[in-house]
This record gives structure tokens, sequence and C-alpha cells, in this order.
């Protein structure tokens, strides 16, 4: 047994023996966080059309000596711990044997979103994180981050490409509704409790390490564009707020966030260097790092680095403000900046480049794959690689965790306006419903076929969009927040004809004043079932909502706001912290 494989020594002293015995290749696959996909019977993928990834399983474990991977896709809890298993065990074999990191993007809610999130499906179902920050309990969210964890530690995951703590102070961005809102001092309460809740008091082997995102802050994109985009890579500051954005992370530091993630936004018009965050020293290396007091991995955004296709489109690589520079340029530059690794990247090879041309020391490359290495001894993955899959089976979506679920979703609903429509009586009215399954709410009434023979409607709404042409920018949805012409048209009519409550998906902030002063009650949701949302217009469970964001009278208001100001659109519909209770 060498030293950095006896389990009683502490893992500096592990890593002090470990790191001499790398070769340089090895190293470099350190420094790459990559994707993997699975095959739904557990096997890992060993054949790629390179529609959506370029490398099969054993080319970026045997091969590039790749080490840390986050599973994009949803999948039943047997078979992802199947597949942990069987990934763990290439890494076993070879030649020092480092285990894998396994991540995820969110997978406890209801937004489905290759690039940032994904549903449920086998895991319990919470609501969004605007949903917790509409119910504002720190310990409720603790509750859910341990759950999270004993879930993410069931089938493998031991790093959480979460929790989103970017202020939602621009109402058009698409990522919203992964952010507890926008406001500032919400938001660090909450961080503090969900990191505790991953990580425990200090990282350790039953932890899963918190990647707090997106470093400083990816609220004030201007118009509301995503910097996923070249379109959108321009992130402003005109209302000078510039530090308000910054306090989440001072909290998430100070609760022990084990990595963090910048954001692929360039800053324009501030002193800061107008390059994109993950090339960005003065923020990285100086505000993060040595301001701050930041000691742990710093893992940039995926996608600086290489083109790639995604579902067969092309993409380039999102190196904004610095786009003329080449692969191995952008990626010493990345370094220099103080990141430790490149999320979403395979190119190993540029890393031993870049050190045998002399351009970059290995003493540098030393220092972050030290980090990496650290952790990985911390969260004890070279003791206990291996997950139960009979026990993940058992754990992941567990009664009790889908019961603990399911009542915040019903506690984060938010009753904007009730004209004495809500509670619904019981005895069984004739229900109308739009968007509502028909078997569930017959449990509540009678369910009818048109607004004409019912006594109330029930109808469930989504924030309005912009359809984009691309396959993937069609997934982050931006642009108009109103609803308009014949869509409008039709919806107050139905208003109108029959007492409604109407219940709108508020994964952005909608432009809603004339349903508001249509609707004979209104509630908005953050990811919450029929079942929920009928138990509270029944009366079965209380709502305790408020307002995580303002909601803004018209698109003129929104377009007038300064995107890095919270809630700035003028008269808005609701103002935020807004929620009656019945």
């Amino acid at each position: 047994m060498h030293p950095y494989q006896d389990p009683g020594l502490d893992p500096d002293r592990r890593v002090d023996d470990l790191l001499p015995r790398m070769t340089l290749e090895e190293k470099a696959g350190q420094l790459f966080h990559d994707m993997l996909m699975m095959n739904p019977d557990g096997s890992p993928v060993t054949e790629t059309d390179g529609s959506m990834l370029p490398f099969t399983t054993p080319e970026l474990i045997e091969g590039k000596h790749l080490t840390h991977f986050n599973l994009l896709g949803t999948y039943g809890a047997r078979e992802m711990a199947v597949w942990a298993n069987r990934v763990q065990e290439m890494a076993a074999g070879t030649r020092l044997g480092i285990p894998l990191s396994l991540s995820t993007d969110p997978r406890h809610s209801f937004t489905d979103n290759v690039g940032a999130s994904f549903n449920a499906g086998a895991f319990s179902a919470w609501p969004e994180p605007l949903g917790l920050a509409a119910i504002n309990d720190p310990a409720l969210v603790e509750q859910f981050a341990d759950i999270v964890r004993r879930e993410y530690l069931a089938v493998g995951f031991r790093v959480a490409l979460h929790p989103q703590i970017d202020l939602a102070t621009e109402p058009r961005w698409s990522r919203q509704n992964g952010t507890f809102g926008s406001d500032a001092e919400v938001t660090g309460a909450l961080v503090r409790a969900y990191v505790r809740g991953l990580q425990g008091e200090r990282l350790g082997p039953d932890s899963v390490a918190a990647m707090v995102k997106h470093f400083p802050g990816g609220g004030p994109q201007k118009d509301g564009e995503d910097p996923h985009f070249a379109h959108g890579k321009e992130q402003v500051y005109p209302g000078g707020m510039r530090d308000l954005h910054l306090e989440p992370f001072k909290a998430a530091i100070a609760a022990g966030a084990s990595q963090m993630m910048p954001y692929y936004g360039q800053p324009v018009g501030t002193d800061w260097e107008e390059v994109g965050f993950g090339f960005n020293k003065g923020v990285v290396q100086g505000l993060l790092r040595d301001e701050l007091g930041f000691e742990g991995i710093v893992c940039t955004d995926w996608g600086l680095l290489t083109e790639s296709r995604i579902f067969g489109e092309p993409h380039p690589a999102r190196a904004w403000g610095v786009e003329h520079l080449s692969r191995p340029e952008l990626a010493a530059k990345s370094l220099d900046a103080g990141c430790d690794q490149f999320g979403g990247e395979a190119c190993p090879e540029v890393i031993v480049e870049l050190v045998r041309s002399g351009r970059v020391s290995e003493e540098r490359i030393d220092v972050s794959v030290r980090r990496v290495l650290r952790e990985k001894f911390v969260l004890g993955l070279f003791d206990r690689r291996y997950v139960d899959v009979d026990l993940a089976a058992e754990t992941v979506g567990r009664a009790d965790f889908r019961a603990a679920g399911e009542a915040a979703q019903r506690r984060s609903l938010t009753v904007l306006a009730n004209g004495g429509l809500l509670p619904l009586p019981a005895g069984r009215p004739k229900l109308y419903v739009e968007n509502v399954d028909p078997a569930l709410a017959a449990g509540y009434g009678e369910v009818v076929a048109t607004p004409g023979e019912a006594d109330f409607a029930v109808v469930r709404l989504r924030t309005p969009y912009e359809e984009r042409a691309n396959k993937f920018e069609s997934f982050f949805h931006s642009g108009t927040l109103a609803f308009e012409g014949a869509e409008l048209t039709r919806i107050l009519a139905l208003l109108d004809a029959v007492p409604t409550l109407v219940c709108i998906n508020l994964e952005r902030a909608a432009v809603i004043p004339e349903i508001a002063a249509h609707a004979a009650a209104l509630i908005a949701d953050f990811g919450a079932s029929d079942a929920a949302l009928l138990d509270v217009a029944f009366g079965r469970a209380k709502a305790e909502g408020r307002l995580p964001f303002e909601l803004p009278r018209s698109m003129a208001a929104v377009e007038a706001a300064r995107p890095d100001v919270p809630n700035d659109t003028e008269n808005p519909v609701f103002p935020h912290g807004h929620g009656l209770r019945l």
C-alpha cells in the first residue's frame, strides 16, 4: 500500500504522497470537469455520434485521465447507482486508481433544461429555489439540502453544481428560477442553510461538496439575455449595485462552501477587465481569493475553451471578450486568473503542451491539482468510492422525503389576489380546468367540459417567453414577459365567463396586469403539483409564500429598469414580498 492509499493518514499527507507519483498527463486530467451520459440500464456510454458528447466514457477516464464528471439526463435511482459503480470501477483500474468526483446540476424540482437543471424524476420533488425563497425559512432550506445530500450520496453524486445565488434583478433573465429571488439578505441567509445541509458543519465523508454559482453574481444581464449565448454576453451595472450582488457569496464563503463557479458574463462599464469572469484575474484571484479569502476549488462554467455541438448545432467557445485567443492562450489566461478547473471541457493535452512549452509552470498546475485531490481525500472517495445499489433504490424518493417536498410545494404557493373566491367550497362544485389533470381534479369537484357548465374554473398558466430558433437556446426562456394578442384575449374571455382561479408559474417575473384585474383569484407557483394547488384552493393546505421579486406592470417598465437594481420597475402590479393569507 502506498501512503496515499492509507485512510489513517490526513488528507494533506496523502496528497503529498500522490502528487509526485503523477505524470504531467495525469495531473492535467484533474483540471477538467466534463460531462457524461449513461445508458438506461446503467452501463457507461462506449459509443457516441458526437451530437451531444464528443468522447466516450473510456476515452475520458482511461485515455484522458479525467476524474470529474457531471451526469446529464434523468434516470432511475438503481440504474444511476449501477452506473456510478461501473465508472468508479473503470477509474479504479487506472494506474493510480484516482476515484471519480461525480456531480450533478439540480434535479429536485420541475424544470428540465439540459444546460441548467433536470426535473425530479426518481428524486423527491420540491419547489424551485424561488419557491423556497417565497417561504423564506432557513430551517426548511437546510432540511431540503440535507435530503438532497442523502439522495445524492445514495447514487454516488459527491458534488452539487448548486446552489445558484445570483440576484434576480433583471426580470427577463432566463436563469431566475434557480435563484432565491431579488433580496440579497434573504439569499445570504438561505445559502448559509443550503451549504450546511449539503456539507454539514465541515466537509467530510458524508458531505456533498457545494459548487456555488455564479460568482460575482450573474443577475445584471444586459436586456436579460443569457451569456450562454454571444448576444447575451454583457453584464452591466447602471445602478452602481455591483457590491450588493457580492453579498450572498460572502455568506456562502463564511458557511464553508467548497467550490465556486464564475459565470460567463463579460462586465462592461466597470473598472474590471472587460473579459468573461472565468478569464478575469481581478475578479477571481483579486476579489474572490485575495479579498474575500476563498481557498476552495474554482471551476469555470462549461465550455470556455472549445467550440461544441449541442443537439447537432454549432456553438462557439464562451470566451467573451477574448474570442481572438487560441485555445492554449485561453487556458493559460484562465489559470492565470486563478481558476483550477475547466467545466465542460476535455482537452488535457492543451495543459500538457502549455507546461512543456514553458508558458505555464508545472508548479502552477500542482497548486490546482493539490486542491482537487485534497477534496477527494476529504470526501473519503479514495476509501469508499462505491455505493449500495439496493440502498440507493430505497433512499431516493423515500416516502418521507417526498412528503417533505410536497408539503414545501404547498407552503410556497403565493396568493396574489382573492376576490372572495378562495377557499373554494366543498360539496363537489362543477369545475372547468385547463392545464390541470382532470382525473385529479375529479377528487375535488365534478369536472365539466366547458366554462358555461362550470361553477368555477381553475386554470394554470406559465410565464410567456420568446421562441428561439436554436435548440439549446430554446431551453433558456427569454424576452417578453407579457401575455399578448389572441392568447390574452382568450384568457380574459374565460375569466369573464366564469369565476376563475388563475395559477401562474413564475419562472420569471410575468407581466399580468390584465389577468390580475379579471381573475377572481390569483396564485403564483414556483414549482408545485396539481394536487398542491387544489389542496390550497380548497382550503386543505395553507399557502405561505410571498413574492421573491416584484411583478412588473408593463414591458416598457421592464425595459426602463436598471438590471442590477432589485425591484426597480415603476408601479409594479405586485411588489416584492406581497402575499395574502387565506
